[in-house]
């Protein structure tokens, strides 16, 4: 799994940063920052939490990669 983002059409919501901390952050204008781009199997669900709940869908996984 590899997760990508869009940081040019983030708004800053910050809901991929609460729901999965350990793979994405915000900079200092709250845009998200990919921390770990192949997180581990056991942050697969919150990962797609986080794709769930992105209000600009900027966030997707890539299952192939």
């Amino acid at each position: 799994m590899k997760i990508n983002v869009d940081r040019d059409a983030c708004c800053g919501a910050g809901q991929c940063a609460l729901l999965a901390p350990d793979v994405f952050g915000q900079d200092e204008e709250g845009i998200v920052v990919l921390l770990d781009e192949r997180p581990a199997p056991e942050l697969d669900f919150a990962v797609q939490e986080a794709v769930s709940m992105c209000p600009t869908g900027v966030i997707w996984v890539d299952r192939n990669a």
